[in-house]
């Protein structure tokens, strides 16, 4: 018998609307359909930026305290209605309910602190005095939205990153259009249905679901579009960058985050931390821990204690409590993983733990003896996949860190505070973690990295400064003004 969904609307215009074409929305843990969406078209999508530029007006024209009151109660609804959001993360993504639980709440607060910081969009007045002949010259700027933004957000964190663009750009007083990954739109829909409820204007939001190939490029190209925010991949990032012209452009690209263990650290802290900062979400995580360097006196102790720790992860069915890690997003992706480690395996790796797949799940898996020729090595795994590397010393656990193309973030742990500061200064990466993973972030931090891991900065008062454009004024006054 043939699966039946009620099927979900996407959010256009201010109105719940369907398509002709739907897509399935299957759980990756056994493939089964949970919902369906619709499949919008290129049509659509030019329909959602027609309204989305009275949308914009709108938005500019709300005061201070209705866009605030409008996200607080955005809050409000989904924090009333947790546990649905938390089963509908889970469902749809990789993440167990403990995992989904924890996104709900940092969405919440990403919201509340959207709301703080609409109040906090200031200018500053400017001495136009300071060259001469202008003493009758007063003015300042302030920061007034950009426009439309268009929101490209990943499966990952399918409720909190779409929060992450959301929030600031209505806290800001911009429109904005929202594609979410095309396996995950439930909880996108979801934020939609909370800032409906919480008597956002039509027109200044719109979740609009489909294939990114069908509907992605009229966003990205779109010149009433004035900002592109993406996360997601190194190559969707490129092809965005050539495609979108004269437009604003905020990335974030992953990584393949480094985090150096040395030899004075707490090896017991520094375990738990990076296992929990390499396993998140089944290693779908931007921040993952993906290269542990360990000073070589205790790289056999580490090494021990990470397998030992590793090995007592809870693998299974993500909507029980005592679940430590789900599935893959797909079955594709976890073929992709085991590629992956069987090519460094095949170059020479050692295999510690894990390395097997069944069906999306793909085991924690810890290897070392890695070539520095093996994919895995150089790229994004995004996936439970962490590489041990033994060092003698600082330096060249730095130089190691930095010797790929990523910059997002690292972590090292140190008791030496002359250390901790060298590597502050000397790791290319956009946040360095003391004593804790890369895999550390609160919502309101600037969050972003150097080489390919981006463009700009996220964190809500960051995100906002990308979402708005400064607008001076200078008055000129008559000289005798200032004339006693």
């Amino acid at each position: 018998m043939a699966t039946q969904v009620a099927g979900r609307k996407m959010f256009l215009a201010g109105e719940w609307v369907n398509s002709d074409r739907i897509i399935e929305v299957r759980d990756p843990q056994d493939n089964s359909i949970i919902d369906t969406v619709p499949a919008a078209s290129a049509e659509d999508m030019l329909k959602c930026i027609e309204a989305a530029k009275e949308g914009a007006k709108i938005a500019a024209a709300m005061s201070v305290h209705e866009r605030m009151e409008v996200i607080n109660k955005a809050a409000d609804y989904i924090e009333a209605n947790k546990e649905k959001y938390a089963r509908t993360i889970a469902q749809e993504g990789s993440k167990t309910i403990r995992e989904a639980t924890k996104e709900v709440a940092r969405c919440i607060q990403t919201l509340r602190i959207s709301g703080e910081e609409a109040r906090r969009i200031h200018g500053e007045t400017i001495p136009f005095d300071q060259m001469p002949g202008n003493e009758n010259r007063v003015g300042y700027y302030y920061r007034v939205p950009i426009g439309i933004i268009g929101a490209i957000t990943p499966f990952n964190d399918p409720l909190n990153l779409v929060a992450h663009k959301v929030g600031p750009a209505i806290a800001s007083g911009n429109a904005i259009i929202v594609k979410p990954a095309t396996v995950t739109p439930l909880s996108a829909l979801l934020l939609a249905e909370a800032f409906a409820k919480a008597g956002l204007p039509p027109k200044v939001l719109a979740v609009i679901t489909g294939y990114g190939h069908e509907i992605g490029d009229v966003l990205v190209t779109h010149p009433a579009i004035r900002m592109i925010s993406f996360t997601g991949g190194i190559e969707a990032g490129e092809g965005i960058v050539r495609k979108a012209g004269l437009k604003k452009i905020g990335m974030e690209l992953g990584s393949n985050s480094p985090v150096i263990v040395l030899e004075d650290a707490d090896v017991e802290e520094a375990v738990e931390s990076t296992v929990s900062g390499a396993f998140w979400a089944a290693g779908q995580n931007c921040l993952g821990v993906q290269r542990i360097y360990v000073q070589e006196d205790i790289i056999n102790q580490f090494e021990a204690a990470f397998v030992k720790r590793t090995n007592q992860y809870k693998i299974g069915d993500k909507q029980s409590e005592s679940t430590d890690m789900g599935p893959l997003i797909t079955e594709k992706e976890a073929i992709r993983v085991e590629n992956l480690v069987n090519e460094a395996l095949q170059k020479g790796a050692v295999l510690l733990t894990g390395g097997t797949r069944n069906g999306a799940f793909y085991s924690p898996t810890v290897l070392k003896n890695i070539p520095e020729d093996s994919t895995i090595a150089k790229e994004e795994i995004f996936g439970p996949v962490v590489l041990l590397f033994p060092v003698s010393n600082l330096d060249e656990a730095i130089e190691k860190s930095n010797g790929v193309n990523y910059g997002l973030q690292a972590g090292i742990f140190t008791k030496n505070i002359d250390k901790a500061h060298k590597a502050i200064a000397k790791m290319d990466v956009g946040g360095i973690m003391i004593n804790d993973s890369s895999d550390y972030r609160i919502d309101a931090m600037p969050f972003g990295g150097m080489k390919n891991s981006g463009l700009g900065r996220e964190g809500i008062k960051f995100a906002i400064h990308e979402m708005t454009e400064p607008k001076l004024v200078c008055y000129k006054l008559s000289n005798s003004t200032f004339s006693s």
